[in-house]
Parts: C-alpha cells; structure tokens; sequence
C-alpha cells in the first residue's frame, strides 16, 4: 500500500506541474489506527520510506502519536505541533477525529495534491484517494 500510495501522489503532482524533487510533503496522521497514540505496526511507516525514494522533504504531523517511540522504533521524526508551512502535497493518512473538522488547504499551497488514504476528507477538495 505504501508504496502504491507514494506512487500516486508523485504522480499527482507531476500531472499538476509541481516539482517533485525536494518538495515539501506533509502526512497526517503516523499511529497504527485513529484516536490512539500507539505507532507500533502502523502501515504509514511504508507511506514514508516509499516516498523518501524521491528525496523529498517529509513531515509528519500527528497530534496522537508518541513521538519518542516513532523516533526509537522508526528512526522518524513526528511533531505534535501543527505546522505553519505550506506544503506541495498533504497525504490524510489517519482517520483522526481532530482530522475530520481540519481544514487541510491550510496546509498547502495553492497548486498542491491532497491525497485522502482513508476517505474522510470532502471528494471536491482532494486530488486521489485510495
């Protein structure tokens, strides 16, 4: 699934004219399921190392996640803290509740790609979903 993910939204972005390489990428959500902090066996993990092959720039956003385990376990950085930057593509990878109400085009650029891995996000704002 990573992989095929990953594959989509470059693919995306390239259809959009965005420049992949050392775009900025931000993933919502990095634990194993919705409103829970434990990151073990979470599928988003694939989402990242499938993108990190086309070296962007990744940050992974998650209000749940613990994020000392995710460094220590994956070896990733995982901020708490929404970020202020605008990103060339937001990834919606986790059906939090606090992601429901969120209004992703905060996020992104004006020529971006909204991916929506679990379908929680409106179909007119979103450019693929798995």
């Amino acid at each position: 699934m990573g992989e095929y993910v990953a594959n989509q939204v470059i693919k995306l972005m390239l259809k959009k004219g965005i420049q992949v390489l050392h775009s900025n990428i931000v993933i919502l959500g990095f634990t194993f399921k919705e409103n829970c902090p434990d990151v073990r066996n979470t599928k988003v993990v694939d989402i990242v190392n499938a993108l990190k092959e086309y070296n962007l720039n990744i940050t992974i956003y998650d209000p749940w996640a613990n994020t000392a385990i995710a460094e220590h376990e994956y070896g990733l950085s995982v901020t708490n803290e929404l970020p202020t930057d605008k990103f060339d593509a937001a990834i919606m990878a986790v059906a939090h509740n606090e992601f429901k109400e969120f209004e992703i085009s905060s996020l992104v650029k004006d020529k971006s790609v909204i991916y929506d891995v679990k379908g929680i996000l409106p179909r007119d704002i979103v450019d693929g979903r798995l």
